[in-house]
């Protein structure tokens, strides 16, 4: 039976894919000048890209930004995200630490969602999942290949696996070579959705080859697409800004059947 999410206001897994901004600066100053700038856009939820953040090696500073992060934000939803350099983000980290990072973040119930990556650090799952939900987090597990895209089965077998591991939401996002890489990415979401999933999952192509697979989610079964406002995290996302109309057209034509 598939389940929707809720976090605050925002219901995840239903109508139009919820729009995802993230924020990425360096300093407290600047982190907190992105975050009142997102306030004025019209987006759903809000991620702190915390692989960018000059103190993400010191707890007690990652808390205090999280804490003024949610001050500022107010009732918009906030991932919690540390992006490692095994899946396109800005540095590493050794496993023990990641986990510790993750669990101080959800054990200060200021972030509503964290993102876990899973793929290769599937051990530390377990915990992470069980730390989150007793927090009242949600938890995303990810899997992000820069390298390429893996053909449909596999794309399947793992958002299938992220599932079994506990995640609330599981996403995957995926590197074409071509327009058929593209193609793949999407049949395999259809059938994800379709076939498997009993809870919201999230799948994007990235760069702008894959920028069609940010705006049909609706049509193929993805349940956030992140969009950017100014600087972006991944390749291929769209501005913020144009993404609403967009995804708002696309519902609106989907729902007259």
């Amino acid at each position: 039976m598939y389940k929707t999410v809720q976090v605050k206001n925002v219901v995840i897994g239903e109508g139009e894919p919820k729009i995802c901004v993230p924020i990425m600066g360096e300093t407290l100053s600047r982190l907190i000048e992105e975050a009142e700038q997102l306030r004025t856009l019209d987006l759903d939820i809000v991620e702190w890209r915390v692989d960018f953040y000059e103190h993400a090696d010191d707890l007690e500073m990652v808390k205090k930004a999280l804490n003024e992060l949610r001050a500022k934000l107010g009732d918009i939803p906030l991932l919690f995200t540390f992006r490692t350099t095994d899946e396109g983000g800005q540095r590493s980290i050794a496993p023990a630490d990641y986990v510790a990072l993750n669990e101080a973040a959800a054990a200060t119930g200021q972030a509503d969602l964290i993102d876990v990556e899973w793929f290769n650090k599937e051990q530390h799952v377990p915990e992470l999942v069980e730390a989150a939900h007793a927090s009242g987090v949600k938890v995303i597990l990810s899997n992000h290949d820069f390298d390429k895209t893996p053909p449909a089965e596999e794309i399947v077998s793992r958002l299938r696996r992220a599932q079994e591991l506990g995640a609330d939401i599981v996403k995957m996002a995926v590197m074409p070579g071509s327009t058929a890489d593209v193609l793949t990415l999407l049949e395999a979401t259809r059938v994800m959705r379709e076939q498997h999933a009993d809870r919201p999952l999230i799948t994007m192509s990235m760069t702008g080859r894959g920028m069609i697979s940010r705006l049909a989610g609706e049509l193929f079964g993805s349940s956030v697409t992140f969009g950017s406002a100014g600087r972006s995290s991944a390749p291929g996302q769209v501005p913020v800004g144009e993404l609403r109309g967009i995804l708002s057209l696309l519902h609106r034509e989907l729902t007259k059947g």
